[in-house]
């Protein structure tokens, strides 16, 4: 659902693209994905330090890091680094062989969670002439609510009335839908960004998720790219080491990186139509508007967004 100037649109995704869309929770897909682990009998260790990468450009990598006091390798026939941008996998790959591509957002994201109902049946996107907002639901009895902000700004700064005054002032609409306030119980602000970092591969190192690249989370990607990430990256391993096979493995860089580039650009392109940009001319700004009532009135351009916000536009591989 998309609301601008008071105004509300619904775009079915389900019905444009013809798939059956199912909500998981990223919450959720960690709980459910900690279960299967420890239903295998795996090992997962929490809290370690010290986390460094050697040999990986041989066919014998290892993992050193420190648990509880004590020092561990683990030795590896593969890495796969999924360890989030600020962990130590990318960096292992040396500057040399690997080109980073970013784009800083001059804007952030000021995030509460509250108890109370939903505010809609629908996630809403909205534009106001204040800035982006965006409501969404973590469960039956927990929110998750958004506004644009500057990125440098503190929560301090925000009192509880002050945040339900500035949500209401960006998302009620003239046909009587509003925000449902409730208790806040976690506040925070979220910088913005895009980033791709190429190559995700090098000898036996393969980068997965935020460690390879990042999207501002206007387009809902971040996971869905991290899952698609680790669905190449299992084919390609199963192919390794049943059918003895490593072109998969060879190309998982190339591969990845289309499906990347494509959510890249929608990610950029939902962050640029939905916020206010700061210097911005009143054209511009008409242009935003102009664009959101296209995408709300063609079913054309509905259902590329549509497409694109759920991951069927991309070939599946």
């Amino acid at each position: 659902e998309l609301a601008f100037e008071g105004k509300r649109r619904r775009i079915d995704l389900t019905g444009l693209t013809g798939h059956s869309i199912t909500v998981y929770a990223q919450h959720e897909v960690i709980k459910d994905l900690v279960a299967a682990r420890v239903a295998a009998g795996g090992a997962l260790r929490f809290g370690v330090t010290d986390t460094s990468l050697h040999g990986i450009d041989t066919d014998k990598p290892s993992i050193r890091y420190r648990h509880e006091g004590e020092a561990f390798e683990l030795q590896c026939d593969f890495v796969i680094g999924c360890d989030g941008s600020q962990g130590v996998s990318r960096a292992a790959i040396p500057q040399a062989l690997r080109r980073d591509f970013e784009r800083v957002y001059p804007f952030g994201w000021f995030g509460i969670l509250c108890e109370g109902p939903p505010s809609s049946d629908e996630l809403i996107y909205a534009r106001h002439d204040r800035g982006f907002a965006l409501i969404s639901t973590r469960s039956a009895n927990v929110q998750r609510m958004y506004f644009q902000c500057d990125p440098k700004d503190s929560v301090d700064n925000w009192s509880d009335d002050r945040i339900w005054a500035e949500l209401h002032a960006r998302v009620d609409s003239h046909d009587g839908q509003h925000v449902v306030d409730g208790k806040i119980f976690q506040k925070n602000i979220v910088g913005m960004r895009s980033f791709v970092s190429a190559t995700m591969q090098h000898g036996r190192l393969f980068l997965a998720g935020d460690a390879a690249h990042i999207v501002p989370p206007t387009g809902a990607k971040g996971m869905n790219l991290a899952v698609a990430d680790v669905r190449l990256l299992a084919k390609a391993l199963n192919a390794f080491y049943v059918e003895n096979r490593t072109d998969l493995l060879d190309g998982y860089s190339e591969t990845a990186l289309k499906r990347i580039w494509r959510a890249e650009h929608f990610s950029y392109w939902m962050t640029s139509m939905m916020h206010r940009i700061e210097g911005a001319s009143a054209f511009e700004r008409q242009l935003q508007v102009a664009e959101l009532e296209y995408v709300t009135t063609s079913r054309s351009a509905a259902t590329v967004m549509a497409e694109n916000y759920v991951g069927v536009a991309v070939p599946q591989d």
